[in-house]
């Protein structure tokens, strides 16, 4: 639980265009990654560091099914995503590329730039003052899937495993 994570702030509401911007879409995901929030936080996708976190307002990732938007904070380096809410398509989207979002309703208390822990033994939000947000507890099954780096790499070591021991 030691370890810090660096805090950047967006509203509610913020869709898949918004973190996977249509015009970029015919690029690659390391491209599409470049443009991540631009038109809500300009400097977000030139300025986070792998490991910081994005704390939302309600409804983060509502829009299209595009998955996309999941992995271009996962290619970031976005270590988690709190927010009251998601959208239902890019809460499972988010899972399956190994990207943690922790329900949160308290998340818009948290401030930009604060240094934050994340204890997930307890399903908190630690505060640097020690305040501690609760946040909805995860299955095991998908706290494994993100541990794993996502769906596809989590079925490559379930087939390596079942290789090895037969």
């Amino acid at each position: 639980m030691s370890e810090h994570h660096r805090v950047w702030k967006v509203g509610a509401d913020v869709d898949t265009d918004q973190l996977a911007p249509g015009a970029y879409m015919k690029l690659g995901i390391h491209d599409i990654a470049k443009h991540c929030l631009e038109g809500v936080r300009p400097e977000f996708a030139a300025h986070v560091k792998t490991g910081d976190v994005l704390a939302a307002g309600p409804n983060f990732g509502i829009g299209s099914s595009r998955e996309q938007a999941a992995d271009a904070l996962v290619k970031l380096g976005v270590k988690a995503v709190i927010a009251p809410s998601y959208g239902g398509l890019y809460f499972r989207n988010a899972f399956n590329l190994g990207l943690l979002l922790l329900t949160c309703k308290d998340a818009e208390a948290l401030e930009e730039d604060e240094q934050i822990s994340l204890d997930l033994s307890t399903w908190t939000v630690v505060r640097a003052n020690g305040q501690r947000l609760a946040c909805d507890p995860i299955p095991e099954f998908l706290v494994a899937m993100v541990e794993a780096g996502g769906l596809l790499p989590q079925l490559k070591l379930r087939l390596q495993q079942q290789r090895a021991s037969s």
